[in-house]
């Protein structure tokens, strides 16, 4: 009996570990991206942004000059996306990401 209530017990924890991952609240963020040349850096702000913790999607192509960040709300801040856009950097330039309106 007590073999059964162990493997109960297991099944519960690990539907309930399921079911809270279902409950994350998905955000998107829309970013503009702005600094001389970072459109000729789309690789790089691209990964500087999967980087940042939450991030689950970042599209570059829907909206031009933008980066739209789709990840878990409770996770991703919006002062990170920035800052890891403005952290990046090719042959001098900079990239400078702000919240888009």
């Amino acid at each position: 009996m007590s073999c059964a209530r162990t493997v109960a017990l297991m099944v519960m924890v690990g539907l309930f570990a399921l079911s809270a991952t279902a409950w994350a609240v998905e955000q998107k963020v829309t970013l503009k991206l702005g600094g001389q040349f970072c459109e000729f850096y789309p690789g790089e702000v691209e990964t500087a942004l999967k980087k940042v913790a939450g991030v689950t999607a970042v599209d570059l192509k829907s909206k031009k000059g933008h980066a739209v960040v789709t990840g878990d709300a409770s996770k991703m801040k919006p002062a990170d996306l920035t800052a890891a856009v403005d952290a990046v950097k090719g042959d001098g330039w900079h990239c400078k990401g702000e919240l888009a309106k």
